[in-house]
């Protein structure tokens, strides 16, 4: 199939490389003319690296034109941070076709930002826009056009804007990632799947000391301690409240599944943890008041989360508690500068409203 993917960091690069590996044609499109041209002149090819081996794939376009990116693509897939998403929203939305599917992983709700973009660009193709609860690949970019590929997703519970068109938009999703894709209903559904903004802010925060002491420091390995996983679990807790207030129904892919060797297989499959703290990569280097996990995880993931909790008045108080600390850290204040609903647009609406505009979408 044709798939345009959006975006030049980590996850863009393993979709594009893992997707020509598969067969499929992809068009690669990035902001940065400099780095576009520079990739053309290495062939417009990817380095692969995963657990068969060193993979050098061939790219059918790499380009900083959107429009030739995304034209007659069936599947476009931006998984860029959520904080590029306006841009890039308003960027792809005059040039959306009918039948397109649009997808993000994940989003925190982006997939209401690319929705509204097309809707206020005057766009009224009709296109699905579908969200995950995490990114596909845990990945790292090891070279300019070389990515390695510790594990791939085993589960994604995807949701879909507007609902009503969920069938064939899972169908769509569904080639590009044969067997692993779960519906979980509406966009919010698949927001709240969001493990970013469970996982992230507790290591971040209660991690800041030797991060900031440490020219690198693994919060998934040594950062990772009893007491930060119990409260891991605790704030997990809240956004499992959260999506029953809304009348979400399980699975819920508990964040502590992903820990676990025995009981429900979680999105990234068994063993998973380990995998990554032993491949080194995430060893890192982390400005705290720049890393996506606190501009993007934090800020934006949990913005959301409280927005919505509120309108269905349910209580997050580590949520909230994370956010009031993250903007002290930032000098900022996160939950009114963060992705609310008002934020978004959606501030007026109620509850039922608001489900009725995630299952029919907007008026024609």
């Amino acid at each position: 199939m044709k798939i345009a993917v959006l975006g030049g960091g980590n996850g863009s690069f393993a979709a594009a490389g893992d997707f020509a590996l598969q067969g499929h044609e992809v068009r690669l499109w990035r902001r940065d003319a400099a780095q576009v041209a520079e990739h053309r002149a290495a062939g417009s090819r990817i380095v692969l690296k995963d657990s068969n081996g060193r993979h050098e794939v061939q790219l059918a376009l790499v380009t900083s034109d959107v429009a030739a990116a995304i034209h007659d693509a069936e599947l476009i897939l931006c998984p860029a941070p959520a904080f590029a998403q306006p841009d890039i929203a308003s960027r792809i939305a005059p040039h959306l076709r009918d039948g397109q599917v649009v997808f993000l992983p994940p989003a925190t709700f982006g997939s209401m930002i690319f929705a509204l973009a097309a809707r206020d660009a005057g766009n009224r193709a009709t296109v699905s826009f579908a969200e995950t609860g995490t990114l596909p690949w845990l990945t790292r970019k090891h070279a300019p056009f070389e990515v390695a590929i510790t594990i791939r997703a085993k589960r994604l519970p995807v949701g879909v804007f507007p609902l009503h068109a969920a069938d064939r938009a899972l169908a769509v999703i569904g080639r590009a990632f044969p067997g692993v894709t779960e519906p979980c209903g509406d966009a919010l559904s698949a927001a709240l799947m969001n493990a970013g903004p469970i996982i992230h802010p507790p290591l971040i925060v209660m991690n800041a000391g030797p991060i900031e002491h440490f020219e690198r420091w693994d919060i998934h390995k040594e950062g990772t301690q009893a007491s930060i996983r119990r409260v891991t679990d605790a704030l997990d807790t809240e956004r499992i409240v959260v999506r029953e207030g809304y009348g979400y129904r399980g699975p819920h892919f508990p964040l502590a599944d992903h820990y676990a060797t025995e009981g429900e297989q979680w999105m990234y499959g068994r063993g998973s943890h380990d995998r990554l703290t032993d491949s080194g990569d995430w060893r890192e280097r982390i400005v705290l008041r720049e890393h996506r996990y606190m501009r993007e995880d934090l800020r934006l993931g949990l913005s959301l989360l409280v927005s919505v909790a509120e309108l269905a008045e349910v209580a997050t108080p580590l949520a909230k508690a994370f956010l009031a600390i993250g903007g002290a850290i930032c000098g900022e204040d996160f939950m009114a500068e963060g992705r609310s609903l008002g934020a978004l647009g959606l501030g007026d609406l109620n509850r039922d409203q608001l489900q009725t505009l995630l299952r029919e979408g907007f008026a024609k």
